[in-house]
């Protein structure tokens, strides 16, 4: 048995770029890939990577605009997003995954479901939803962020907490509030406005009863961001999908780390191809 246990993050060369992208687990066990939201780094799976890693082979990278994945100019779409996730996949060599996304990358999730659904076993959205939020208001992010750089992305660390956290955790756990705003703070603006760009202009709600693969949509009780209901939109509309629940707002992972693990890994085995 071969084992990658947290590997240090490093960059990987692929026919899109070099992406920074950290693994762990077992080379020989199943893969599953994480993809994080926006205005975070892979750092915020680890504690998922840990608990993951037990059956499979975990995969977590750095979207692009973020952390130390390429950072080009904007507007980006989620066929740039969808497609960094294949060629992730492709440059390791990868055929079949499966892919767990929270936020943006639980959108990045359905996108691969309506495009690249062969590729994928099963696929966990996450705080998610088929259109999130207006493309007014993340056109008009983007061009704040795009004008005022550093000082716009740490008034969206400032102001973050609300957005991600319930007000019950952000007054126990105050580390990793903080943790979470330095993330945001650190991206680079041109990144980080053109996936804002991106998620202006996505809306997948038509597109979305094609998905054909094992698909969970979990929503986190108090997120005001992605609610429940647009949890249950989509489970309305996807045959056969999952819905969990889980007792958290935006950012579930972090603010219920075993509710959510739980929940995905439960998803993951039900839906394990039969060999």
């Amino acid at each position: 048995m071969t084992i990658e246990q947290h590997a240090s993050p490093f960059s990987l060369p692929t026919v899109r770029g070099q992406f920074r992208v950290a693994i762990s687990g077992d080379a020989a066990s199943p893969t599953l890939i994480l993809s994080n939201s926006l205005g975070t780094t892979l750092e915020m799976w680890e504690a998922q990577a840990t608990a993951f890693a037990e059956n499979y082979r975990v995969i977590r990278y750095d979207t692009r605009g973020h952390g130390g994945s390429p950072v080009t100019p904007g507007p980006y779409s989620f066929d740039d997003l969808g497609a960094d996730v294949l060629a992730i996949l492709d440059a390791l060599n990868i055929e079949r995954a499966s892919f767990c996304g929270i936020s943006m990358g639980g959108h990045t999730g359905l996108w691969l479901g309506v495009h690249a659904g062969h590729r994928f076993d099963a696929i966990a959205v996450c705080n998610s939803a088929a259109k999130i939020g207006a493309a007014p208001a993340w056109n008009e992010r983007a061009a704040t962020v795009r004008s005022d750089g550093a000082r716009a992305m740490q008034t969206l660390a400032d102001s973050a907490p609300g957005r991600w956290f319930t007000e019950e955790f952000i007054r126990s756990h105050p580390e990793v509030v903080r943790r979470a705003q330095g993330w945001i703070a650190g991206i680079a603006p041109e990144g980080y406005a053109a996936c804002c760009e991106a998620l202006a202009s996505s809306d997948l709600r038509g597109s979305v009863g094609r998905i054909a693969t094992s698909i969970l949509l979990l929503a986190g009780a108090s997120d005001p961001v992605t609610t429940v209901a647009d949890a249950e939109a989509m489970h309305a509309c996807i045959p056969g999908s999952k819905l969990a629940v889980v007792p958290a707002s935006h950012l579930s992972n972090l603010e219920a780390p075993q509710a959510f693990e739980q929940a995905v890994l439960v998803f993951l085995a039900g839906a394990a191809p039969s060999i």
